[in-house]
Protein backbone atom coordinates (compact mmCIF):
# COMPACT_ATOMS: atom_id res chain seq x y z
CA UNK A 1 0.00 0.00 0.00
CA UNK A 2 1.11 3.30 -0.97
CA UNK A 3 1.48 5.85 2.32
CA UNK A 4 -1.37 8.01 3.37
CA UNK A 5 -2.02 11.53 4.61
CA UNK A 6 -4.49 12.38 7.46
CA UNK A 7 -6.01 14.25 4.71
CA UNK A 8 -6.34 11.33 2.15
CA UNK A 9 -7.99 9.04 5.26
CA UNK A 10 -10.01 12.09 6.06
CA UNK A 11 -11.50 12.39 2.57
CA UNK A 12 -11.88 8.53 1.86
CA UNK A 13 -15.01 7.60 4.16
CA UNK A 14 -17.74 6.45 2.15
CA UNK A 15 -19.95 5.15 4.69
CA UNK A 16 -19.74 8.42 7.37
CA UNK A 17 -20.65 12.23 7.16
CA UNK A 18 -17.69 14.56 6.50
CA UNK A 19 -18.32 15.75 10.07
CA UNK A 20 -17.98 12.49 11.62
CA UNK A 21 -14.89 11.90 9.19
CA UNK A 22 -13.41 15.72 10.60
CA UNK A 23 -14.26 14.25 13.60
CA UNK A 24 -12.81 10.51 14.19
CA UNK A 25 -9.22 9.53 15.57
CA UNK A 26 -6.44 9.32 12.82
CA UNK A 27 -2.92 7.66 13.89
CA UNK A 28 -0.17 9.70 14.57
CA UNK A 29 2.08 7.47 13.50
CA UNK A 30 1.81 7.26 10.07
CA UNK A 31 5.22 8.16 9.20
CA UNK A 32 6.65 4.77 10.91
CA UNK A 33 4.16 2.32 9.63
CA UNK A 34 5.26 -0.67 7.21
CA UNK A 35 3.29 0.96 4.26
CA UNK A 36 5.51 -1.69 1.81
CA UNK A 37 4.08 -4.55 4.09
CA UNK A 38 0.56 -3.38 4.62
CA UNK A 39 -2.48 -4.54 1.84
CA UNK A 40 -4.84 -1.91 3.72
CA UNK A 41 -4.66 0.91 6.70
CA UNK A 42 -6.85 -0.04 9.93
CA UNK A 43 -6.54 0.96 13.40
CA UNK A 44 -9.04 1.32 16.25
CA UNK A 45 -10.20 4.38 18.09
CA UNK A 46 -8.25 4.35 21.54
CA UNK A 47 -10.71 6.82 22.76
CA UNK A 48 -13.53 4.27 21.80
CA UNK A 49 -12.79 1.16 21.63
CA UNK A 50 -15.80 0.03 19.98
CA UNK A 51 -15.02 2.01 16.77
CA UNK A 52 -12.56 1.00 14.55
CA UNK A 53 -11.74 2.54 11.26
CA UNK A 54 -10.00 0.42 7.55
CA UNK A 55 -8.13 2.54 4.54
CA UNK A 56 -7.97 0.65 1.10
CA UNK A 57 -6.15 1.26 -1.90
CA UNK A 58 -9.12 1.84 -4.48
CA UNK A 59 -7.41 2.90 -8.13
CA UNK A 60 -6.16 6.31 -7.91
CA UNK A 61 -7.72 6.50 -4.77
CA UNK A 62 -8.52 5.23 -1.13
CA UNK A 63 -11.41 3.88 0.04
CA UNK A 64 -12.16 3.90 3.81
CA UNK A 65 -14.87 2.55 6.04
CA UNK A 66 -16.12 3.16 9.47
CA UNK A 67 -16.22 0.28 11.35
CA UNK A 68 -18.50 -0.66 14.93
CA UNK A 69 -16.82 -3.97 16.91
CA UNK A 70 -19.61 -6.07 18.60
CA UNK A 71 -19.92 -6.64 22.32
CA UNK A 72 -16.55 -6.95 23.94
CA UNK A 73 -17.01 -10.21 25.52
CA UNK A 74 -18.61 -11.95 22.31
CA UNK A 75 -17.13 -15.12 21.66
CA UNK A 76 -13.51 -14.59 24.33
CA UNK A 77 -14.09 -18.50 25.10
CA UNK A 78 -13.88 -20.02 22.06
CA UNK A 79 -11.22 -19.91 18.95
CA UNK A 80 -11.97 -17.43 15.50
CA UNK A 81 -10.77 -16.99 12.52
CA UNK A 82 -10.69 -13.61 10.81
CA UNK A 83 -12.58 -13.41 7.73
CA UNK A 84 -9.86 -11.06 5.71
CA UNK A 85 -6.44 -12.89 6.53
CA UNK A 86 -7.95 -16.52 7.69
CA UNK A 87 -5.79 -15.94 10.99
CA UNK A 88 -7.46 -18.12 14.21
CA UNK A 89 -6.90 -15.95 17.76
CA UNK A 90 -8.24 -17.13 20.97
CA UNK A 91 -9.87 -14.63 23.17
CA UNK A 92 -10.85 -11.36 21.66
CA UNK A 93 -8.23 -11.90 19.00
CA UNK A 94 -10.88 -12.02 16.53
CA UNK A 95 -14.30 -9.21 16.43
CA UNK A 96 -17.64 -8.96 14.85
CA UNK A 97 -17.15 -5.52 13.38
CA UNK A 98 -20.22 -3.92 11.24
CA UNK A 99 -20.20 -0.57 8.94
CA UNK A 100 -23.36 1.12 8.03
CA UNK A 101 -23.89 1.02 4.19
CA UNK A 102 -22.71 4.04 1.84
CA UNK A 103 -25.27 6.14 0.94
CA UNK A 104 -29.12 5.67 1.50
CA UNK A 105 -29.19 2.12 2.51
CA UNK A 106 -27.04 3.07 5.12
CA UNK A 107 -28.93 6.00 5.99
CA UNK A 108 -31.72 4.06 6.83
CA UNK A 109 -29.94 1.65 9.00
CA UNK A 110 -28.37 -1.19 6.55
CA UNK A 111 -25.25 -2.41 7.55
CA UNK A 112 -23.01 -5.14 6.61
CA UNK A 113 -20.78 -7.08 9.17
CA UNK A 114 -18.01 -9.61 8.97
CA UNK A 115 -15.37 -11.39 11.63
CA UNK A 116 -12.15 -9.63 11.66
CA UNK A 117 -8.76 -9.73 13.25
CA UNK A 118 -9.37 -7.04 16.59
CA UNK A 119 -6.39 -5.39 15.55
CA UNK A 120 -6.77 -5.02 11.87
CA UNK A 121 -2.90 -5.92 11.43
CA UNK A 122 -4.37 -8.58 8.99
CA UNK A 123 -1.10 -7.63 6.07
CA UNK A 124 1.21 -8.41 9.12
CA UNK A 125 -0.58 -11.86 10.13
CA UNK A 126 -0.04 -13.00 6.62
CA UNK A 127 3.24 -12.38 6.15
CA UNK A 128 4.24 -13.45 9.56
CA UNK A 129 5.62 -10.33 10.54
CA UNK A 130 3.49 -10.71 13.63
CA UNK A 131 2.20 -13.50 15.38
CA UNK A 132 -0.51 -14.50 17.38
CA UNK A 133 0.98 -18.04 18.93
CA UNK A 134 0.68 -21.58 18.32
CA UNK A 135 -2.15 -22.23 15.60
CA UNK A 136 -2.65 -18.61 14.49
CA UNK A 137 -1.90 -19.14 11.19
CA UNK A 138 -2.20 -22.92 9.33
CA UNK A 139 0.04 -24.07 6.81
CA UNK A 140 -0.64 -23.57 3.65
CA UNK A 141 0.41 -24.21 0.29
CA UNK A 142 -0.25 -21.34 -1.05
CA UNK A 143 2.81 -18.98 -1.68
CA UNK A 144 2.91 -15.78 0.01
CA UNK A 145 2.35 -13.96 -3.07
CA UNK A 146 -1.28 -15.63 -3.21
CA UNK A 147 -2.04 -15.31 0.10
CA UNK A 148 -1.96 -11.59 -0.15
CA UNK A 149 -4.02 -11.69 -3.22
CA UNK A 150 -6.46 -13.77 -0.93
CA UNK A 151 -6.58 -11.25 1.77
CA UNK A 152 -7.16 -8.40 -0.81
CA UNK A 153 -9.63 -9.66 -2.54
CA UNK A 154 -11.70 -11.00 0.70
CA UNK A 155 -11.01 -6.99 1.72
CA UNK A 156 -12.60 -5.76 -1.84
CA UNK A 157 -15.31 -8.29 -1.24
CA UNK A 158 -16.51 -6.44 1.82
CA UNK A 159 -16.02 -3.10 0.54
CA UNK A 160 -18.26 -4.09 -2.37
CA UNK A 161 -20.67 -4.92 -0.03
CA UNK A 162 -20.55 -1.34 2.06
CA UNK A 163 -20.18 0.40 -0.98
CA UNK A 164 -22.92 -1.23 -3.44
Amino acid sequence: MRPVTERDIRTSFVNCTRGEAKRLAVPRDLAERPWDDLDFLGWRDPAAPQRAYLVAENGDGFTGVALRLASPHAGHLRRSMCSLCLTTHSGGGVALMTARRAGQRGQGGDSVGSYFCSDLACSLYVRRKKTVGAGGRLQETLTLEEQIARTTANLDEFLAKVTG
